[in-house]
């Protein structure tokens, strides 16, 4: 019996997959306000304000604990609380005024060039502070801790101060070839540390810091010879530079302010050229950036070591010669004071950029310049400036303390909506 085949059928096709709904569209626009917002609060920048702001909140509080008028009002607290806030905020208020007067301007003045008189006396004492941060932030950028400031302003100095009271040049050719031998000595000192490293893999701390030394003594035994003691003198100082090689001064005899500022400020954008537009500058900072992969991209590791000690130690000795061309005029065993290391603080504040550089040697000046006017004026000890400059030190070198202070940049950031997962077995 034959039997009918049923007819060919088309395959079955494949149910298919229930359709899932598309995710809602995330909302872009305040995410990126919410980004762009994080980013300015989480920057760099910001934690150097705050870190001063915190610096400054210490030493109002040091300022209130040595008044006599807070401690005094602190003994019957509890029976009139308001005398010890009124005697804290007079306290404080007073010091920081004076601050301000003895460093930017001085309201109570009465004349135009004594109101002005504090800010110059800021931008005098800010041009070294500048001049040897720059060298101590390129130094960073490309890896290595200078903190040999200090003993290139010394060298940087002495050379140019030996120019400016042996040699007798024309106007404008002696004060040039005075700043020339300047840079030629920082540049010696810092290249002595450059080449060391370079060369034998000698670390730069420890080779700076003995120059240091050496720089010190050196100076005072020079100060000791006859070519440089001045003559008739027994003190450890020189003869001061002749008029031809000092800087001329800005706003006249009334004030210490010289040309040696506007000579701060081009190198300024000179540094801030040679990092961010020579290719040189690219090379440091891949150097600084990773050694490694720069050796292996062409880069001459060596060479970037040496020249970039070079440069900061050229700019360290301008530093010299604005003390000795500029402000002091003579050599002495303090001529540098302690601008080298204060330059380190200087360099740190100001994250080894070029302009936040500058911004940090002028705080710095103004808090020099201030302190020893609020001293003289309220009796505060000018000790609470350095603290204070020693708090802004370690606020900077602990960002994640003043952001956990402040809450900035620790809040998580919110879950977005996930797609629902596709169901198996039916509709979502």
């Amino acid at each position: 019996m034959s039997m009918d085949k049923s007819p060919d059928l088309p395959p079955a096709e494949p149910a298919e997959a229930p359709a899932v709904p598309p995710a809602a569209p995330l909302e872009e626009h305040p995410d990126k306000d919410q980004s762009l917002i994080s980013r300015i609060m989480s920057g760099n920048g910001l934690v150097s304000v705050l870190a001063i702001v915190l610096s400054l909140l210490v030493g109002a509080i040091l300022i209130a604990f040595t008044d006599e008028r807070v401690t005094s009002t602190a003994s019957y607290f509890f029976t009139r609380p308001t005398d010890l806030l009124s005697a804290v905020w007079t306290s404080v208020s007073e010091a920081y005024l004076a601050l301000f007067q003895s460093s930017i301007i001085n309201s109570s003045a009465d004349s135009f060039a004594d109101a002005i008189y504090p800010l110059t006396e800021t931008l005098t004492i800010a041009t070294p502070l500048v001049l040897a941060g720059l060298g101590v932030a390129l130094a960073f950028r490309v890896g290595l801790f200078n903190i040999g400031g200090q003993g290139q302003i010394i060298l940087g100095a002495t050379l140019a101060g030996w120019v400016g009271f042996t040699l007798d040049l024309p106007v404008g050719i002696h004060l040039v070839v005075a700043m020339l031998a300047g840079i030629i000595g920082g540049a010696l000192w810092g290249g002595i540390a450059g080449f060391l490293k370079a060369r034998r893999g000698a670390h730069e701390v420890i080779v700076t810091i003995m120059l240091n030394y050496i720089a010190v003594y050196l100076l005072l035994y020079l100060l000791s010879t006859p070519a440089f003691q001045r003559p008739g003198s027994n003190n450890p100082l020189s003869e001061p530079v002749g008029v031809n090689a000092a800087y001329p001064l800005m706003f006249g005899d009334g004030f210490r302010l010289h040309y040696g500022f506007l000579v701060a400020l081009a190198a300024v954008a000179f540094t801030w050229w040679l990092l961010n537009r020579s290719t040189t500058g690219f090379e440091l900072r891949a150097v600084g950036a990773n050694p490694v992969a720069a050796k292996t991209a062409g880069i001459n590791v060596s060479r970037a070591y040496l020249l970039s000690m070079l440069i900061a130690g050229a700019l360290a000795g301008l530093a010299g010669t604005a003390q000795i061309l500029g402000t002091e005029r003579s050599l002495s065993g303090g001529i540098a004071a302690s601008f080298g290391f204060d330059a380190i603080t200087v360099a740190l504040l100001g994250r080894s950029n070029p302009i936040g550089t500058l911004f940090a040697g002028l705080l710095f000046g103004a808090l020099r310049a201030g302190g020893v006017g609020m001293q003289a004026n309220t009796g505060i000890p000018i000790d609470i400036v350095l603290v204070v400059q020693s708090f802004i030190v370690l606020f900077i070198a602990a960002p994640p303390l003043v952001r956990s202070i402040f809450r900035i940049g620790t809040s998580k950031p919110k879950n977005k909506k996930a797609a629902a997962p596709a169901a198996t077995g039916g509709a979502a």
